[in-house]
């Protein structure tokens, strides 16, 4: 089998392969010429080219987040790799393993002047798991190196000094990528080449050792926590980000079932029970509307707080639990612990499965009336979002509310920040529907590249729901040919960022229009043209039925649907929905 001549392009490909590493992202250029030939040329590895790096990043992204395994991620030099940060940042803070691996010009070139050159080493320093930055090869070239580098070689053995680099950039390579796949975070690989560029070699391909994870401790939970759990009357289980199917069916009944225990999950926490609140900011509007808020946020406080998986969306549980703080704050998890409400206490470094059988594994249930209490503010909530939807007019609540409800069993539903999120946290969603949203940095962008690259491996078909600003900012995630025909995407458009309108601040002003709101008139209908994508648009509720009538037959092309919304009643029909279900009357 043929591959690059250079030979630390051929140690990155084999640290690839021999950690299991097959899908490689590649956007193109010159300077990654040797990685690239090296991976296109080997049957093992699935190549992917996608010319816009920063939809290049948020599709791996996509992929090792639906894949639960890094992908890697291959650029030339210059900007370009300054582009994938936006992803590698959300990547950083929602745990997703990346390999980035920037080809980088020899290092007596950079701040000369030269083309496509900046200083790449350490780039992403602050959001990176790991930056390993390989050393260049000194048998490749040799004669570039001897006239602009002499003191690397001079009096020195070449075959020796070779050995050392080889040495340093195979363990280079070891950590970056053990922590990749051990810390689930990603890592930066900026290798310097030197042209000549493009010549292979047949050759068997070096697989280096593979450094074993290591073993974990066995759990063991102090007798100050059992004791604290089993004596706690107001117990919160909240869970963040999680991955569909990570825990347990038994350890969500016996949660469900514990009187003393109140569990908060989120629409991006995918795990469902009768008994658990989905919708948070319907619990905690109302009481943030009372006249009696102490006396209710009190009796809400819970003595015992455990949360598990990662960022929370709901801005009201954070502002709850960070004035109203428990006794006890511990995390579950095997990877980082977030101080959220800036009380956590402890750390287990343990799976869900294995931390609440241990804690339940001596009666941790206790009598309460804690779920008892809440459980009917929930009916009381559920019934007045029923009577509010059949009296409100078509409106960005409304349209949710019917959308939310026509998606297809065992969907993949990707979701954009902003309204969109947020709008989905109020309603329940259907239990075999997988959810994700990019919520490590809670960004607009690549929302849609996220998407695509999820759908790749996704046995089922994938819905993408998103904002106007969203959409067209990431309106290059289509220009790709990996977008598969059952991939689906339902854009609101309505005319600009109106989350913002729910916000404090003045909204009759040109200038809050344009610098907040950022109002347009722009519509998906040519794009969608122009990357062979079906298109539809709805802009009331019948139209919106009829659309949804056909959006999701099979097709042999993806299909967007346009709902338009209007812009300036949206807000008040949101911050009414709290007003509404605080009435003991609907």
């Amino acid at each position: 089998m043929k591959y690059s001549n250079i030979p630390v392009a051929q140690s990155i490909v084999g640290h690839c392969k021999v950690n299991g590493i097959n899908n490689i992202i590649i956007s193109p250029g010159s300077r990654n010429a040797p990685l690239t030939l090296s991976f296109t040329e080997n049957p093992f590895f699935d190549c992917f080219s996608i010319v816009d790096e920063r939809c290049a990043a948020f599709f791996a992204l996509g992929m090792a987040q639906n894949l639960q395994r890094p992908v890697a991620l291959v650029c030339t030099s210059g900007s370009a790799l300054l582009n994938y940060y936006p992803a590698i940042a959300e990547a950083f803070y929602s745990e997703i393993p990346l390999v980035v691996i920037s080809a980088d010009r020899p290092s007596y070139k950079i701040d000369i002047g030269d083309g496509q050159t900046i200083r790449q080493d350490h780039v992403y320093d602050r959001h990176i798991g790991y930056s390993a930055n390989l050393k260049q090869d000194l048998i490749h070239a040799t004669g570039r190196i001897t006239r602009y580098r002499p003191e690397w070689l001079e009096g020195k053995d070449l075959k020796t000094e070779q050995e050392l680099v080889d040495t340093f950039n195979h363990g280079e390579l070891n950590k970056a990528f053990s922590i990749a796949i051990q810390n689930k975070l990603p890592v930066h690989v900026n290798v310097p080449f030197e042209e000549p560029l493009y010549d292979l070699e047949e050759m068997d391909l070096m697989l280096p050792d593979v450094i074993p994870a290591p073993m974990q401790n066995p759990l063991n939970l102090p007798d100050e926590v059992l004791n604290s759990w089993n004596n706690a009357e107001k117990k919160m289980v909240l869970v963040g980000v999680n991955h569909p199917n990570s825990i347990s069916k038994d350890v969500l009944d016996t949660l469900g079932k514990d009187a003393s225990v109140l569990v908060f999950t989120e629409t991006t926490s995918n795990i469902h029970h009768p008994n658990f609140f989905n919708s948070i900011d319907s619990i905690l509007a109302p009481i943030e509307l009372s006249g009696s808020k102490h006396i209710l946020f009190e009796d809400l406080r819970p003595d015992v707080l455990i949360t598990v998986g990662g960022h929370v969306v709901s801005k009201k549980i954070k502002a709850f639990l960070r004035e109203y703080t428990p006794k006890y704050h511990w995390h579950v998890g095997a990877t980082k612990a977030n101080d959220t409400f800036f009380c956590l206490g402890k750390h287990f470094e343990f799976s869900v499965n294995d931390f609440f059988g241990k804690l339940y594994d001596q009666n941790g249930k206790k009598s309460s009336p804690y779920f008892e209490k809440w459980n009917r503010v929930k009916l009381q909530y559920m019934k007045g979002r029923k009577s509010y939807l059949n009296k409100i007019p078509y409106s960005d609540f409304l349209v949710f509310d019917k959308l939310l409800h026509s998606i297809p069993k065992y969907y993949q539903l990707q979701l954009a920040n902003s309204s969109t999120i947020r709008y989905t946290q109020l309603f329940e969603l259907d239990p075999t529907l997988q959810v994700f949203c990019n919520r490590g940095t809670s960004g607009i962008d690549g929302s849609t590249s996220t998407a695509m690259g999820a759908s790749v491996y996704n046995e089922s078909p994938t819905l993408l729901i998103t904002g106007d600003l969203s959409f067209f900012y990431d309106s290059n995630a289509l220009w790709n040919d990996y977008v598969r025909s059952d991939f689906r995407i339902i854009l609101i458009n309505n005319g600009g960022a109106g989350i913002f309108r729910i916000l404090p601040g003045r909204k009759d002003t040109e200038a809050y229009e344009r610098f907040f709101e950022t109002k347009h008139a722009l519509k998906a209908s040519h794009l969608c043209e122009m990357f062979h994508v079906g298109y539809s648009t709805a802009d009331d509720g019948n139209s919106l039925e009829q659309a949804l009538e056909d959006f999701y037959k099979p097709s042999d092309f993806p299909k967007l649907l346009e709902v338009h919304t209007p812009r300036l009643i949206n807000n008040k029909i949101l911050t009414d929905y709290f007003h509404f279900i605080s009435c003991r009357e609907y």
